[in-house]
């Protein structure tokens, strides 16, 4: 067994937060690297013996040398497809660039790179060529590279598999482009992960582009159909038009599915591809009973249905609070930040309290003027943003760096604060937070505070017209709250003016 750790970036998200407990299970130690190690600490692998938590961000090359230093191997699993980058590719080309330096740098024997299916040949989509370009650039360097391309994967919370569950569960019969004849060759998430242990494993996988696939080869719309009888639907048909190109389809995907426009358009115009494997190596290489697209599909469903999902597509993202929350600066530096408070006492104790405040959001609601919040998630997503339907599937308890509909949880501290950054588009930056103070007589006081700092004219259009709905909205969830407890309030809901000590709350992150 290697001695030195083996370096996972992209340590929190879909793929990544999957594969440091495999690796962890097959008894390597594992260093994992992500911008917040606030967010890596809440993973559940976190307190794992063989494990090293370290925090760099890809694009920064002595955060990544020093990351990688020491270590065997590395395994690079980040992408930049997000709704705030509008050239994905551009930054994960930097981003390889990084990472062959670093890896160059600190004298690695191995890169592992999970891409993605097609031939170079074809042409490709936009998608398609950057995931080779990024294996081309990590190439460039002298460590060798093991490049793993697949095509669709298969498991809860994929982004490949939520637009399909979503499609396929909300719509009896669709009108959907050519692409749904094209052959597919999907692969189970476990097989994705059994493949990426046991290249490490394999030496002669070293220096290799490896096509990996499961054993079934078909047609988009048969995968549909394949989904629909697992999930106990009626048959759901499917209209090929040809005037319906991948790029049309985008549009009324965003109004279908839960995840932004910035993950549909790359991965919906891949599907104008014929993505099958041609390079059968990987079999002897590293010999696996792949399961079939139905058994894989039945596991997804299962996962979902008894809450036990590990990751999400969405768990990617940023997990710290914006540097002007913190302490530090005058009041005026970076701009103005807006705000607004309100405070409530109900009768009942921090505990209880607690308990409702992270049940917020998802299944449950916001306690108050849910349709309002439904508009807002409309709105966001007709503008390219995240919605309200997030692929959200809560293990329970809330974790930093966990999605919460158009928000994500930044801060925690448990039983007395939390703290969440909009994720939907706004002309600025956007925080709610969350407090819960002991009243005394098991009564707990419920501080609902929003800070905004905005950008341009825009921003400061956007706070004023939101400033009555936020008094509202803010005002009723506290209501809502307590008539959700059955917690009689002790006193109502109050508006206050915030002082900046409070904006100044949030810890810098480490």
């Amino acid at each position: 067994m290697i001695d030195a750790p083996i370096l996972v970036t992209g340590a929190t998200g879909y793929v990544g937060g999957r594969l440091v407990p495999a690796l962890l299970e097959a008894g390597y130690r594992v260093r994992a690297v992500a911008r917040s190690l606030d967010k890596l600490a809440c993973r559940p692998f976190a307190g794992h013996p063989r494990l090293e938590l370290a925090k760099a961000d890809i694009l920064d090359l002595p955060a990544m040398r020093q990351a990688a230093a020491g270590c065997f191997a590395a395994y690079y699993l980040v992408h930049s497809m997000h709704p705030d980058n509008p050239d994905f590719a551009a930054t994960d080309r930097e981003a390889a660039m990084v990472m062959a330096r670093a890896a160059d740098d600190a004298g690695l024997s191995r890169i592992l790179y999970l891409g993605g299916l097609g031939r170079d040949e074809d042409e490709l989509s936009h998608h398609l060529k950057s995931r080779h370009e990024v294996g081309k650039i990590l190439r460039y360097g002298r460590v060798p590279v093991t490049e793993l391309r697949a095509a669709m994967i298969l498991g809860s919370g994929s982004a490949s598999f939520e637009i399909m569950r979503y499609l396929v569960d909300r719509l009896p019969a669709m009108i959907a482009p050519r692409w749904v004849q094209n052959r597919c060759q999907p692969i189970a998430i476990s097989d994705v992960l059994g493949y990426l242990v046991g290249c490490l494993a394999e030496p002669r996988t070293a220096g290799q582009i490896l096509d990996i696939g499961g054993p079934d080869v078909l047609p988009y719309g048969d995968i549909f159909a394949i989904y629909a009888e697992e999930a106990g639907l009626p048959r759901r048909h499917i209209i090929p038009v040809p005037v319906l190109t991948p790029r049309l389809s985008t549009y009324w995907l965003q109004l279908v599915t839960p995840l932004p426009r910035s993950l549909i358009v790359p991965l919906v115009e891949g599907l104008r591809n014929e993505v099958i494997c041609h390079d059968q190596r990987i079999r002897d290489l590293v010999p696996r009973e792949c399961l079939s697209t139905r058994a894989a599909v039945r596991l997804a469903l299962d996962k979902i249905r008894q809450n036990t999902v590990e990751t999400t597509c969405a768990d990617a993202g940023k997990a710290s609070p914006p540097e002007w929350a913190a302490c530090g600066d005058a009041p005026y530096a970076g701009g103005t930040i807006y705000e607004c408070g309100y405070r409530a006492t109900v009768q009942a104790d921090p505990e209880r309290t607690w308990k409702a405040i992270t049940h917020i959001g998802g299944d449950t609601g916001w306690y108050y003027g849910d349709v309002l919040w439904r508009i807002r998630g409309f709105l966001d997503q007709l503008a390219g943003g995240v919605g309200l339907r997030r692929v959200t599937i809560r293990p329970g308890k809330l974790r930093v760096g966990d999605p919460l509909d158009f928000w994500r949880v930044v801060a925690l501290d448990e039983g007395r604060r939390l703290v969440l950054l909009a994720e939907m588009r706004t002309p600025g930056e956007a925080l709610l937070e969350f407090r819960l103070a002991p009243a005394g007589d098991g009564r707990t006081e419920i501080v609902v505070h929003s800070k905004f700092l905005p950008r341009g004219l825009a921003g400061l259009a956007y706070w004023y017209a939101l400033l009555l709905p936020h008094n509202l909205v803010f005002a009723g969830l506290l209501r809502g709250l307590a008539k959700a407890m059955d917690a009689p309030l002790v006193s109502p809901p109050t508006r206050f003016t915030p002082h900046r000590p409070a904006a100044c709350s949030l810890p810098r992150s480490r």
